[in-house]
């Protein structure tokens, strides 16, 4: 069942989201729509990943260093490979 949603938006987005409908032949009702659905699925999506017992068991069992720079070491091993 649809329901009305009343949202306050800068004229000049709504303007543009109108053209934007026409040239592709929706209404912003279903933009939008589309839209709040493609965010609370990736949403979902995340929430949905489970951690198995074999990775939970893992955790913490690596330790680093302290002041270690994974980017810097990341940058040097791509250095690296490509030489």
């Amino acid at each position: 069942m649809d329901k009305k949603l009343t949202l306050s938006l800068n004229q000049k987005i709504i303007e543009q989201a109108k053209k934007y409908a026409k040239r592709n032949g929706t209404s912003l009702s279903k933009m939008i729509e589309s839209y709040f659905q493609s965010i609370t699925n990736a949403q979902q999506e995340e929430t949905d990943i489970k951690i198995t017992p074999l990775v939970e068991s893992l955790c913490g069992v690596g330790k680093l260093p302290d002041g270690f720079d994974y980017k810097k070491s990341r940058i040097k091993y791509l250095e690296n490979k490509t030489n």
